[in-house]
């Protein structure tokens, strides 16, 4: 007898949730948060027109014929958020070529945001990520692919790019408001499910009153260690 899987809304719903944080925890959050809030945020000046470009980069028109320089450059600048060390990226990169690794990049890109099959971004960004499907670029993977997303919708990602590490979101969710989220290594949830609901709970946990991702990740990681 099959035993029946259980379907995305199910596993979702398993995932912690804001309700699920103690009111001691969510009321030391909200005092951080308004100490935090105080300052006025002084936006870097670089960020604005950088994701402006790379929208257009990535848009479904502008996308086939991209330079590949501006792909490469994308991978290797830490404006607006820092993707940490790409020499992965960039070996294979002088090794397949500029033509290759642009080709490569492109069809990564446009697999994440338009890709057909499968319907769900999260299980797009999952193969992507292992590797499951034909399209892909060696060191193009998790950090970068967030990237992406933060650049095409900023008010819906999180400057975060890691789910796990020494400042990911299951530790920042850990630390300020003491949620266990799933160990990636442990569970049989997929990467990309993990990546995007963590995103949208720390969404939620965070509430308004920033000026934009960038702020809300600054608080996040100042807030972070102050609970240490």
């Amino acid at each position: 007898m099959r035993v029946a899987l259980p379907t995305l809304e199910v596993l979702r719903s398993r995932f912690p949730k804001p309700g699920d944080v103690s009111p001691e925890r969510l009321a030391r959050a909200a005092a951080l948060k308004a100490e935090f809030l105080r300052r006025e945020p002084e936006p870097d000046p670089a960020v604005a027109p950088y994701w402006a470009k790379y929208q257009a980069v990535f848009s479904a028109e502008h996308l086939p014929t991209t330079q590949p320089q501006d792909l490469k450059d994308f991978a290797n600048s830490n404006i607006g958020a820092n993707p940490g060390n790409m020499s992965v990226f960039n070996d294979e990169w002088n090794q397949i070529g500029p033509e290759e690794g642009a080709r490569r990049v492109r069809e990564v890109v446009d697999y994440l945001l338009r890709g057909a099959t499968p319907v769900d971004l999260e299980d797009r960004l999952t193969a992507l990520i292992t590797d499951s499907r034909r399209v892909g670029m060696k060191g193009f993977k998790e950090s970068l692919l967030t990237k992406v997303l933060c650049i095409m919708y900023p008010d819906r990602y999180l400057t975060i790019l890691k789910y796990t590490g020494e400042a990911g979101k299951r530790e920042i969710a850990r630390a300020i408001w003491g949620l266990e989220l799933p160990d990636p290594e442990r569970v049989d949830w997929t990467i990309g499910r993990l990546i995007l609901w963590s995103n949208n709970l720390l969404l939620a946990l965070l509430g308004d009153g920033f000026a934009h991702q960038q702020h809300a990740a600054a608080f996040l990681w100042w807030a972070k260690d102050q609970t240490g």
